[in-house]
């Protein structure tokens, strides 16, 4: 009998973390990295939000015992308010279910098992879970590994300048009722693109009228425009305005720069009382199952942050500061190409929205700016526009000037 592991494939490292590995193992004083999508400040550094510094040090001596398997309370109540409003009537209804998860990834993957228990429990056939094309890396493989099948679908023109309505209403229309929809609620990764305000609305006539299941993926809400209200508009109009059950998937790693904490939450808004409190009691299960209790620290510092008023502005006032850097670097970047007169259209870098833009640079141009410039990014070509800084933004730009020149010489 062959020894236990030895059928076990070999699976290729994550894609990102590996551009991360070998940009901390590069030892050139020029290297850049545009890969991993963390906040920085103006001089490349991580920063701690100066609310998040305060709240810190109000919770510093909490006790260290288990929280309660949902999460800490006055964390989950605080996130959904944040996340539907002040006074939303599924809030007041009791029709929201809710539990802390461990960050983005972990809301994602609670959901996913949700609602994958819900299908076998109605009787129904496991629906398909639709991604958009392209998605965040992980996106797959979080339904995937709850058992999902999952399918893609264009999201982005074929030039990438803007949402593929034609494509999205398209699978829209034709995807079986009850069947999973992930949508990015603002600040599409890793494409930059989102629809508008009329787009959402014909996004969400064709999911009401198809009996379709929206999950939002929230992880960016406040460094889109710099107002979380503005950036939640989405979601809130599929529930408050169209009144459809949905799962809201919220990370503060990136609104609150809390990225070893892995602060999420997962909430399902439900077509009744009952439903919340039966949702509710699954979910428990699940967590119980999964990780027992969360961890306390980084929610004490969220529920810190929402429940004092005035923390709870100078947040509002960090998540302006972070957005208005990023879009200042957008900027930065475009100018200079501009500048230099590198040869392709630029202007969709200043259009995109987010920590993210694909520049439609090919997988050579990409590796030749890696090999020869220490510039690291993916190798779609998506940048993380918060890795620039007023340090490295004219580098990065002459960089990316002098090899598509080169490139195209070739060509």
């Amino acid at each position: 009998m062959p020894p236990l592991f030895s059928k076990v494939p070999y699976v290729p490292p994550d894609a990102i973390f590996e551009l991360t590995k070998l940009y901390n193992a590069d030892p050139s004083p020029q290297k850049v990295n545009l890969g991993q999508g963390t906040y920085k400040d103006e001089n490349g550094q991580p920063w701690i939000l100066p609310a998040v510094a305060a709240a810190k040090e109000k919770v510093r001596d909490a006790n260290h015992e288990y929280l309660p398997i949902l999460g800490l309370a006055e964390f989950r109540a605080r996130a959904v308010e944040l996340l539907l409003g002040n006074g939303a009537e599924v809030i007041k209804d009791g029709r929201v279910a809710s539990c802390q998860a461990l960050s983005g990834t972990g809301a994602l993957h609670t959901a996913g098992t949700m609602l994958y228990r819900a299908a076998q429990t109605a009787g129904r056939d496991i629906p398909t879970v639709y991604i958009t094309k392209p998605s965040w890396s992980n996106h797959r493989q979080v339904f995937e590994s709850v058992g999902f099948p999952v399918r893609e679908f264009n999201y982005t023109t074929s030039d990438n300048s803007g949402v593929d309505m034609e494509s999205l209403t398209e699978t829209l229309s034709q995807a079986p009722a009850h069947s999973i929809f992930v949508f990015h609620a603002s600040a599409h990764n890793p494409s930059g693109w989102d629809p508008t305000v009329d787009q959402w609305k014909a996004i969400g006539k064709i999911v009401q009228e198809r009996e379709l299941f929206p999950i939002f993926d929230a992880a960016y809400l406040g460094m889109t425009s710099g107002d979380f209200d503005t950036d939640a508009w989405a979601l809130r109009y599929f529930i408050h305005d169209l009144h459809l059950e949905a799962a809201v998937c919220i990370s503060f790693a990136k609104s609150m720069g809390l990225y070893g904490e892995r602060i999420g939450l997962c909430g399902f808004v439900t077509a009744s009382a009952t439903a919340a409190t039966a949702v509710e009691s699954t979910l428990a299960q699940l967590i119980r199952v999964e990780i027992s209790n969360p961890p306390a620290f980084g929610a004490r510092v969220v529920a810190q942050v929402l429940g004092d008023q005035g923390l709870r502005e100078q947040w509002a006032g960090n998540l302006q500061t972070m957005s208005g850097r990023i879009k200042g670097m957008r900027w930065a970047l475009y100018e200079g190409l501009v500048e230099f007169g590198t040869p392709g259209e630029w202007k969709r870098i200043t259009e995109q929205k987010g920590m993210f833009c694909i520049l439609g640079l090919s997988l050579n141009e990409v590796l030749h700016l890696r090999e020869k410039y220490h510039i690291y990014m993916a190798d779609s070509s998506r940048v993380s526009i918060a890795g620039l800084n007023p340090g490295n933004v004219r580098y990065v730009a002459e960089c990316i000037d002098k090899t598509v020149r080169d490139f195209r010489k070739k060509d």
